[in-house]
């Protein structure tokens, strides 16, 4: 779901060295299908030129508003009015102070003023300057005034320091983007999802795993971020990263996987459990190496707890989705299932499929109520396919 196309993105520029990431980000907006109009002010053409970002957005950038050039209108209000989301990026000390007073004295500032649009400031300065008591008492004021800011990020700074104050990364900026753009049909909604693969290890140096690599997981935490939920996810060693907004817990055996997922449920609404748990664990652990001297070895297993299965069994206040990777008979054996574990819904995917197994960036399924009712997904991104088990989620709880 692309939450940015066909929307008018105002984009601000204020007078700061992070100024010239804007290139990459007016770059992605585009290729979002955005509609990208810039706005600098006199300052940020110091640092990056107009007909750079007239290039990448296929728009002349507005700079003054007395330019009769920009329409025929008075070229704020026009601006102001046709702004679905307007961010500034990098907001400076001196231009949130600005707004923070209610100062409109150029033509970025006049646009914010008159916009009905969202409205998002990214600060970006030395670090003791965004430390300032009154550079944080105009922060506060912005958010009192309904504003949304995204803390800047930490690291080495321009000016050579260390610390915060750093513009976020980009793909930070376009996420928290998204979600003001994106429904809040999930607000207030808690929701943790297990994801990954567990590691059952035999000795220091070999474990028993699987190739979930937690793409699934992840675009499903992601797409419920967008759409307002709070978001935990309990991931296996991944290597992943974790989409921006959600707090991740990593463990590694399905032993820690069981432990902290019941130690969480209480606290939440949904629970999505997309994780790739083994069944079976070595019944011994060696502490040391295996060495190689026989020619043939046997592991002894045992079953490992059944995650789904207890939480059917002790949370049925709780909306409980699990996920059946299998290779035939997948919407009889899923039946089977969500049955035998008390589910509420169960997402079935064929893994033989290789376009759309583990590790993929598609996926395919089959969503399965308790009624046997069964909604076919067709192949589609993994971030897509997130939205539309997110809608069946939704539409369990309305009762439809």
């Amino acid at each position: 779901m692309n939450y940015l196309k066909d929307k008018n993105i105002v984009l601000g520029i204020c007078g700061g060295i992070a100024a010239y990431k804007n290139c990459e980000l007016v770059r992605n907006l585009v290729k979002e299908e955005a509609s990208v109009q810039v706005v600098m002010t006199k300052n940020a053409t110091r640092f990056i030129t107009p007909l750079t970002l007239h290039t990448l957005s296929g728009r002349k950038v507005a700079v003054d508003q007395y330019d009769l050039e920009m329409g025929s209108g008075i070229s704020h209000i026009e601006i102001a009015d046709n702004a679905d989301l307007v961010i500034i990026t990098p907001a400076t000390a001196s231009f949130i102070g600005r707004i923070a007073s209610g100062i409109a004295d150029n033509l970025l500032s006049t646009v914010i003023m008159a916009t009905q649009a969202p409205v998002m400031f990214c600060p970006s300065m030395n670090v003791n300057m965004l430390d300032n008591p009154a550079v944080q008492e105009n922060i506060q004021k912005l958010l009192k005034y309904g504003y949304k800011i995204i803390q800047p990020g930490e690291g080495y700074l321009a000016c050579g320091w260390e610390g915060k104050g750093r513009m976020p990364d980009i793909p930070v900026i376009v996420s928290e983007m998204e979600r003001m753009l994106a429904p809040k049909d999930l607000s207030g909604k808690k929701i943790l999802i297990t994801t990954g693969p567990t590691r059952e290890y035999i000795d220091p140096a070999r474990y028993i795993s699987n190739p979930s690599t937690g793409k699934m997981g992840f675009s499903l935490a992601k797409a419920a971020w967008l759409r307002g939920a709070s978001v935990t996810t309990i991931s296996g060693q991944t290597t992943v990263e974790p989409p921006n907004g959600i707090r991740n817990i990593k463990v590694t055996s399905a032993k820690d996987m069981y432990e902290e997922v019941m130690k969480q449920a209480d606290n939440y609404h949904i629970i999505i459990k997309t994780a790739a748990v083994s069944d079976y664990t070595p019944v011994k652990t060696n502490k040391s190496k295996i060495k190689k001297d026989q020619d043939n070895m046997s592991l002894e297993m045992k079953r490992t707890t059944d995650i789904l299965s207890e939480l059917g069994k002790n949370y049925t206040g709780k909306i409980i989705v699990g996920f059946a990777a299998e290779t035939n008979d997948i919407v009889s054996h899923s039946i089977k299932k969500i049955r035998e574990k008390n589910l509420d819904l169960i997402v079935a995917n064929d893994i033989s499929n290789k376009q759309a197994g583990f590790g993929s960036d598609l996926n395919k399924v089959s969503i399965i109520d308790r009624k046997s009712n069964v909604t076919e997904i067709p192949l589609m991104s993994k971030d897509d396919v997130a939205h539309r088990i997110l809608d069946s989620i939704i539409n369990l709880a309305k009762g439809s």
